[in-house]
């Protein structure tokens, strides 16, 4: 049975507070994926088709990760987390956090403002969101053997908001616990596909790895 993996791009900027510097692996995010990598390959994983979206950080950790030349989508982009939330700030006072204990209180905020319509001008609505993730995973779609999809942290919430029909407060908590270069299964099952691993590290669980099992 053909399946979907979906893997977090490994860590970013974490010191960023814009878009564009935010877009770059750090040192830790590229080894991060090169043992990604490294143990799809001593696992003899093997996938027929990939995937990733046009950020840097997803185009750079499909290739730390040593995967073939992917076929690039913007519909798996990450949202603009931070252009959304300086928009927020504007419009409703509420403060961009600089650290993740503020972050862990921001985003199911930011979330459930941007669903609602409450933020204005935002780059998409959430509908426009909840949309192209559902047609690039439609796409995408299990015919042609396995496929991988280097993408984000928030798009990953989407698709297990939308083959598990969370809440928007339940999306926000799945995206808060999603670790960089973790991988997510869909098996279709009956017509819809349906997750069957969330959130693995097999490659970050060894004692002197485990530093490297990080958020942000």
């Amino acid at each position: 049975m053909s399946h979907i993996t979906l893997v977090r791009h490994g860590q970013a900027n974490t010191d960023a507070r814009d878009e564009e510097s935010y877009d770059k692996l750090s040192d830790l995010g590229h080894q991060q994926a090169r043992w990604l990598g490294d143990h799809l390959q001593f696992t003899r994983t093997s996938y027929t088709r990939v995937y990733c979206g046009t950020l840097t950080r997803h185009i750079e950790t499909a290739s730390s990760m040593g995967l073939a030349e992917p076929i690039r989508d913007p519909r798996l982009n990450e949202i603009e987390y931070f252009t959304i939330a300086k928009l927020f700030e504007q419009q409703h006072g509420v403060v961009v956090p600089t650290d993740r204990e503020g972050f862990v209180e921001h985003l199911p905020l930011t979330f459930a403002a941007w669903a609602k319509g409450e933020i204005k001008d935002t780059p998409e609505t959430f509908e426009d969101f909840e949309a192209r993730v559902s047609g690039a995973l439609r796409d995408i779609g299990t015919e042609g053997g396995p496929a991988i999809v280097v993408t984000s942290g928030g798009l990953i919430s989407m698709v297990v908001r939308q083959a598990m029909g969370l809440d928007i407060p339940s999306m926000a908590r799945v995206a808060l616990a999603i670790m960089n270069t973790s991988m997510h299964r869909l098996h279709p099952i009956g017509p819809q596909l349906s997750p069957v691993l969330f959130n693995a590290v097999p490659h970050l669980e060894a004692p002197d790895r485990q530093y490297a099992q990080t958020h942000l």
